[in-house]
């Protein structure tokens, strides 16, 4: 169990902010190391694995189609979309978000969104769009990069915990394997996957409500920054 210290290091370099790559980089020596792997075997695992995994690359040859559609007014036309509708506040289009994305990777459609792919060109505009709206007034840059985030929180935490209700996802079938074969058990995917479900489903209150209450907070710090420019207040604001 001693092996387990790597994910020690791995929360203390996010809890102090390193560089990710440089705190996934050394949990992994420090990993090997402490099970008892020379240098020459760590480093030869870290080439293994990047073979391996040379499909996780993939999604840099979405990155020029998803800039030519830029290119031509993809991120106007989605900010016209969520326009037209009037009562979607953008803490409720992030909440709508978030549970399609969960029950989408509930059903092994984890490739339909991402970052890249629906996050940077749609989901993020369309919140920011729906955000000045609801405020009447143009979003400072602090705002408008606060709604970027919560729109990527949103693309996360969906395809993280709803993944695991798909029995053929790669992490249940890693701890399946893993469980079984070093500790002698006998878990289904099917059993861990139906535990999943209600973590889904906290998982979807627990975030959810906190996409409700970014309205709150928009309308709250857009007030403030009115007050030190003298701007006048949105009407609901004021009301």
């Amino acid at each position: 169990m001693i092996v387990l210290l790597g994910v020690v290091v791995v929360i203390l370099g996010f809890v102090t902010r390193r560089n990710p790559v440089l705190v996934v980089g050394v949990a992994g020596v420090v990993t090997g190391l402490l099970g008892k792997m020379d240098p020459l075997e760590v480093l030869a695992a870290f080439g293994r694995s990047f073979a391996d995994s040379r499909s996780v690359t993939v999604f840099a040859l979405v990155l020029p189609v998803i800039g030519l559609l830029e290119r031509y007014g993809l991120r106007e036309q989605a900010r016209k979309l969520i326009g037209r509708l009037g009562s979607l506040s953008a803490g409720r289009f992030l909440t709508v978000y978030l549970l399609v994305r969960q029950v989408t990777a509930a059903f092994g459609l984890n490739s339909i969104g991402g970052p890249a792919q629906t996050v940077r060109p749609l989901v993020a505009p369309m919140a920011e769009a729906a955000a000045e709206r609801s405020a009447g007034a143009p979003l400072p840059d602090r705002l408008r990069e606060k709604v970027r985030s919560y729109a990527a929180s949103s693309d996360t935490v969906g395809v993280f915990f709803g993944e695991d209700c798909f029995i053929a996802i790669g992490s249940i079938l890693l701890i399946t394997g893993f469980v079984n074969s070093t500790y002698k058990q006998h878990i289904e995917p099917t059993q861990l996957a139906l535990w999943a479900i209600p973590l889904a489903a906290c998982a979807f209150v627990i975030h959810g409500a906190r996409l409700l209450l970014l309205d709150r907070q928009l309308e709250r710090e857009m007030a403030l920054a009115a007050a030190e420019h003298d701007l006048p207040l949105p009407k609901e604001t004021i009301k």
